[in-house]
């Protein structure tokens, strides 16, 4: 069941859903359906990454609180 992040077409908020089977997503915002799948960044954490140099830091993608200096302090994860 993956999550994706889309971006309604009407009222142009962004969010992400989890995704079950066959479901259809809806904007929690205006309800409409018409929605823009965007591309996103997945995220592979292991328990030996505490420390490890974030890529997803450079582009701007890394959304953990405790992220800088290009190094990921993900011990809050683990």
């Amino acid at each position: 069941m993956p999550i994706y992040e889309y971006v309604c077409r009407h009222c142009g908020h962004a969010f992400e859903v989890l995704v079950r089977g066959q479901e259809k997503p809806v904007c929690p915002a205006c309800g409409h359906s018409k929605l823009d799948r965007q591309w996103s960044v997945p995220a592979a954490h292991s328990a030996g990454s505490s420390g490890a140099p974030c890529p997803a830091r450079e582009t701007g993608a890394c959304n953990v609180p405790r992220c800088g200096g290009n190094r990921c302090d993900m011990s809050q994860w683990l």
